[in-house]
């Protein structure tokens, strides 16, 4: 008896939507050569369902992240007249670029409870948990690399800039700078209902060094003895070509 009732139960209950995403890239690779002055990465996608879409509006929010590393935040002060370096703040982990987009204001169409379980506002991606501390005042620290990296557009905040078009096509663009560091960046989209987190993906773009960056690269790093001495090679012959290049103009 009490199983005809729970399959009673089930066949009288609603069916719940299943909301999942269907994603794609304009490219997964990037080659930064001596000429790379940045590219332009197209994220788009769309929102699969398998009943109708639940009642509530729907809002998107997509992220690319870089390599993370350690780094030293110093504050520097004049001493006598000299600026020197003070107090710092050694951060454990920080993404070297970090991008989100959404169709809303973050603040307003993420829970906290949901970004502190993904993490996806740049507060939560810059580890702060094995912070070896100088000074008491460390949240100005990560202020400071947050304002640095943005002016370097290493951080960039830009919301409401995906286009969703009738809660299931959605599509956004980000923008490398030159300076970017080479590795595998993290795309992840997530779509969310009232603040909470329905679905998540994540895509991958490998951005690396190619042809005489490359070379140079390798050469620095793995022959830095050579590299030097090539270095002061160079050098030494452009200021004779520039000696060179003057004497002849003023004949």
């Amino acid at each position: 008896m009490r199983g005809i009732c729970a399959i009673l139960i089930l066949l009288a209950a609603p069916a719940m939507a299943t909301e999942s995403i269907v994603t794609g890239l304009s490219q997964n690779k990037v080659q930064i050569t001596t000429d790379f002055d940045g590219s332009d990465i197209l994220v788009y996608g769309a929102v699969k369902r398998d009943a109708p879409a639940p009642a509530g509006a729907m809002d998107v929010i997509i992220t690319l992240e870089g390599p993370s590393s350690p780094l030293v935040v110093r504050r520097k002060q004049q001493v006598m007249g000299i600026w020197l370096n003070g107090a710092s703040v050694q951060i454990a982990n920080a993404p070297s670029f970090y991008a989100v987009t959404a169709t809303g204001p973050v603040d307003d169409i993420l829970s906290q409870a949901d970004d502190l379980r993904f993490g996806i506002t740049l507060a939560r991606r810059i580890n702060t948990k094995e912070i070896s501390i100088n000074t008491m005042d460390f949240p100005e620290y990560t202020e400071a690399l947050r304002r640095i990296r943005v002016k370097g557009k290493q951080y960039q905040m830009a919301t409401s800039t995906v286009q969703l078009v009738d809660d299931t096509l959605f599509r956004t663009d980000f923008a490398l700078p030159a300076n970017v560091t080479e590795g595998n960046y993290k795309v992840r989209l997530f779509i969310l209902r009232a603040g909470m987190v329905v679905d998540s993906q994540e895509r991958f773009i490998n951005v690396r060094k190619t042809g005489l960056e490359r070379d140079l690269y390798n050469l620095a790093h793995q022959q830095p003895l050579i590299y030097g001495l090539l270095s002061l090679v160079m050098a030494a012959v452009a200021g004779w070509a520039a000696s060179e290049g003057f004497r002849f103009l003023r004949r």
